[in-house]
This record gives structure tokens, sequence and C-alpha cells, in this order.
């Protein structure tokens, strides 16, 4: 499973793509899946708030202050931005998962430097997350 996380994160980034070039390409709903704003603002819920749920697990096998931090910054993750999510229209919510998306990997960064994950978890993590806000600031820009 080791050697599949990458292919798996980066095919994460798929959705995110597709949304971005219908914006671009002017397209706003697609048969069945419904209004490009809502499959993208769904689905930028439930990754921000999966990769906060990682978070939770990774407190489990760490000692220290890490400890009590990371399911605390998981929960206050996942209710602020289902909170948000539910008020917010598109475009400040679109702007509100980018500074989740950096803010997470910001965390990531803290625990690669007390070496609770490896480099090569956090390099992934970085090139996925830079398309993922690319992307999410493309489709901000042709909204």
């Amino acid at each position: 499973m080791k050697k599949m996380y990458p292919y798996l994160t980066y095919a994460g980034t798929l959705p995110f793509i597709i949304c971005a070039l219908c914006l671009v390409l002017n397209i706003e709903t697609l048969p069945v899946f419904g209004s490009i704003e809502k499959i993208l603002s769904i689905y930028s819920l439930v990754i921000t708030n999966f990769i906060a749920g990682s978070l939770w697990g990774q407190h489990l096998h760490i000692k220290g202050k890490w400890s009590c931090y990371l399911p605390i910054l998981s929960n206050i993750f996942a209710v602020i931005l289902w909170l948000l999510f539910i008020v917010l229209p598109f475009k400040p919510l679109i702007i509100i998962f980018v500074a989740a998306f950096i803010v997470l990997l910001l965390i990531d960064h803290r625990l690669l430097q007390h070496n609770f994950i490896t480099q090569d978890y956090f390099r992934t993590r970085c090139f996925v997350s830079a398309i993922v806000i690319v992307m999410l600031i493309i489709s901000w820009i042709f909204r």
C-alpha cells in the first residue's frame, strides 16, 4: 500500500482538474452530477476533511504534545469547513478551501520537521496540493 499512495493521491486531483476545465470551457453542469460549483465545493470539503482526518490517525502513533494537538486540529478543521460550506457562496468558499489546503500543508511541514512523516510523503503532498490550489484558483477566476 505504501507504493500505491502516490498514485491514489494524484488520482484524487482529477476531479479538481475536471471541474476547473469545465469552468474554463463555461460548462456549468454535468448530466447526472449537476452543478460544477456544487461538485467542486463538495469534493473540496471531502478532501480537506480527509486530509484533516489523517491528522487524527497520525496522533495515534505520536508521543508528546503533537498527540494532543492533531486530533483537536482535525476536529476544528472538520467543523469549521463544514459550517463555512453551509453558509458561504461559491467564490468565498473556494478561497477558504485554498487557505485550508495551505494550512494543512504547513501542518504537514511541521510534522516533517519532527520526523513524524517521511520526506517522500511530504513531497507528494506538496505537488498534489500545488495542483489542487492552482485548479481551485482557476475555478475561482472562471466563475
